[in-house]
C-alpha cells in the first residue's frame, strides 16, 4: 500500500462519517454543543460544517498556493470565529453541506492530480505554527481529516444536545 492510498481512504471514510452524523441535523442546524458549560456554549451543528469546508477550501489553497475557493466565509467560518445563534447570517444549511461535498470532492481530485510523488513536497503556504503539522503535501492532506475529526466530536454533542442518538 502506498502512501497516496491510506490518505485516499482517511479523506473518504472521515468524510462518510462526517456526512452520516450531519444528515438528519438540518432541523437542529443552530442547537450548540454543551449548552451552559464553563466554558460557554459549544459551535453549532451550522458552524461546525461551514467550517469544515472554509477548512478543507483552506487546505486546496495551502497546497497548490491558488486562490482560497472560500475567502468570503472566513468572517463566518475562518479559524478563530465562533458559531452566532442568529442563522440569517448564515447560508442556508443545504447550501453550506453542499459547499462542503465539493471541496471534499475537490481534494480527492487534488490528491489524484498530484499524485505518490507530490506527497513529500512542501505546500505553497504553511501558517505560523504549523511548519510540523503541514511539513509536507501528505501530512496536509492528513491535517485536514483529523481536524475534520475534531468537529465530528463537536457534532456528536449538538446531537445528544438535540435529543438524537448517536449513529453507533
Amino acid at each position: 500500500m502506498q502512501a497516496i492510498d491510506v490518505i485516499r481512504k482517511a479523506l473518504v471514510m472521515s468524510d462518510q462519517g462526517f456526512c452520516a452524523i450531519v444528515s438528519d441535523m438540518k432541523d437542529a442546524a443552530l442547537m450548540t454543543s454543551t449548552p451552559g458549560a464553563k466554558g460557554g456554549d459549544g459551535n453549532h451543528t451550522l458552524w461546525n460544517v461551514g467550517h469544515q469546508a472554509f477548512i478543507e477550501g483552506f487546505i486546496h489553497h495551502a497546497i497548490t498556493g491558488k486562490p482560497h475557493a472560500l475567502a468570503d466565509w472566513a468572517g463566518l467560518f475562518g479559524t478563530g470565529t465562533v458559531s452566532d445563534p442568529d442563522g440569517s447570517k448564515y447560508p442556508s444549511f443545504d447550501d453550506v453541506l453542499a459547499k462542503y461535498k465539493a471541496m471534499r470532492a475537490r481534494s480527492l481530485g487534488l490528491l489524484d492530480e498530484l499524485g505518490q510523488e507530490a506527497l513529500d513536497r512542501k505546500p505553497a503556504i504553511v501558517p505560523p505554527g504549523f511548519e510540523d503539522a503541514m511539513s509536507n503535501i501528505g501530512n496536509t492532506f492528513l491535517l485536514c481529516t483529523l481536524h475534520q475529526m475534531v468537529h465530528y466530536g463537536q457534532i456528536a454533542d449538538c446531537r445528544r444536545v438535540a435529543g438524537r442518538k448517536p449513529l453507533f
